[in-house]
């Protein structure tokens, strides 16, 4: 388990810059949506777990009392610090997503987007997220999901860990709903869309090996019409320009 998050830690730790700049993780339409769900309170105050580039705090921070931004890597942690740093109400703090350093009912908000997949535990996560928590808190979880299909699942986690060794599983939606039961969570809105990557920035993001990027390429396009067509792969010149994958967006709120 410790060599897991070790392997996080140094992967994020080499390409902390990388994601506060990356356009996949700094904009997006669920960013605004987020907000408009929450309907946020000045008096609030919200945990965003493994913040990455911090970019959901850096929506939340204007509409509440305070955001902790919570990492596993110091080194994400400090990137995302400073691009937070026009914000007063900002706090950071080095955490375990599965562990968290926090009182029970802390809370009036918890975030977590598009991480969840790199949880080694993710049934610890969802049960400290309804820990800290206050009763009747909201919590927001965005992240990457597999099919219900099983064979396009373990095509998608397979490319994904060829390109990124910390990632661990995109759950398919169903197994999410069962956990967020598990912990007193009810779903009141949710939402999934598909989401385009453009390959080049997304493989040179985690893979700085040229031989490395071409296996990977090379084992998507090799893919059959069906794995091809779901995840809808633009080939120009035989090379693969984007594809998209799901993305899960879930309001919940813990009874």
């Amino acid at each position: 388990m410790m060599n897991v998050k070790r392997d996080v830690q140094e992967q994020f730790g080499r390409n902390a810059e990388r994601y506060v700049t990356s356009t996949t993780h700094a904009k997006g339409e669920d960013l605004s949506l987020m907000v408009e769900w929450l309907e946020p309170k000045r008096s609030w105050k919200v945990l965003d777990i493994a913040t990455g580039g911090g970019h959901v705090a850096n929506q939340l921070a204007p509409h509440v009392k305070g955001v902790i931004v919570s990492d596993l890597t110091k080194s994400m942690l400090q990137a995302a610090a400073s691009f937070l740093s026009l914000h007063e109400n900002i706090e950071a703090v080095l955490a375990d997503a599965e562990d968290l350093p926090f009182l029970d009912h802390s809370f009036d908000v918890v975030t977590c987007r598009i991480a969840a997949h790199h949880f080694p535990n993710p049934d610890r996560f969802v049960q400290e997220v309804g820990r800290v928590l206050k009763p009747g808190g909201a919590f927001v979880l965005i992240d990457n999901v597999s099919p219900e299909d099983k064979k396009k699942e373990d095509f998608y986690n397979h490319f994904e860990k060829k390109r990124d060794h910390s990632h661990q599983r995109a759950l398919p939606i169903s197994e999410w709903e069962m956990l967020l039961e598990r912990s007193n969570l009810t779903i009141k809105k949710q939402s999934l869309r598909k989401k385009t990557l453009p390959f080049h920035e997304w493989v040179c993001r985690m893979v700085e090996d040229e031989q490395e990027r071409e296996e990977i390429h090379q084992l998507m396009v090799g893919a059959d019409q069906e794995l091809r067509d779901y995840y809808q792969m633009k080939v120009e010149k035989d090379r693969l320009q984007s594809f998209s994958i799901d993305e899960w967006m879930v309001f919940g709120t813990k009874a």
